[in-house]
């Protein structure tokens, strides 16, 4: 795969977990509604991917190594993956009551995010468990933080 691929792949994917699920966790705490909750996910489906997709698309022209076409592979990679990535977590929203479906986000996001940490970790060489340990740990404070985010929120204008 080509590296600007990668570096989009990689990225909106780590983006789109995370990002996702912080958003769900904290929504869901401050308002245990499924109708705010998938609406965050649509928001960042399509509003966040845009976003990140120009932040490396900036980022790469930063660099200026001046390959264009890799510049727009890595942009359109972004996009791809954060859009197609954040979507997937709207099924669980619709189909299942809204506590399941959160519980069902959450080990699917952390798949992924141990999923890709294990082939990185694997291309770099090192330990898979060293890199899947740091990067779930990351996820699990955005997720904690956002949570108690929320509920304060509920509790403080709610």
């Amino acid at each position: 795969m080509r590296m600007s691929f990668k570096t989009g792949f990689s990225f909106g994917l780590t983006s789109g977990v995370i990002t996702t699920l912080g958003l769900m966790v904290g929504l869901h705490a401050g308002t245990q509604s499924r109708p705010v909750v998938l609406g965050g996910i649509l928001t960042i489906a399509v509003a966040d991917a845009m976003s990140d997709a120009l932040g490396i698309h900036i980022a790469e022209e930063s660099r200026n190594h001046g390959n264009t076409n890799e510049i727009w592979e890595s942009t359109f990679a972004t996009f791809l993956a954060k859009f197609t990535i954040s979507g997937t977590f709207a099924l669980p929203v619709l189909v299942l009551p809204l506590d399941v479906a959160m519980r069902v986000s959450l080990l699917w996001g952390f798949a992924l995010l141990s999923g890709l940490s294990y082939l990185l970790a694997r291309a770099q060489q090192v330990p898979a468990w060293k890199v899947i340990g740091e990067h779930v740990v990351i996820g699990l404070c955005v997720v904690a933080i956002t949570h108690y985010l929320g509920a304060w929120v509920q509790v403080t204008f709610g």
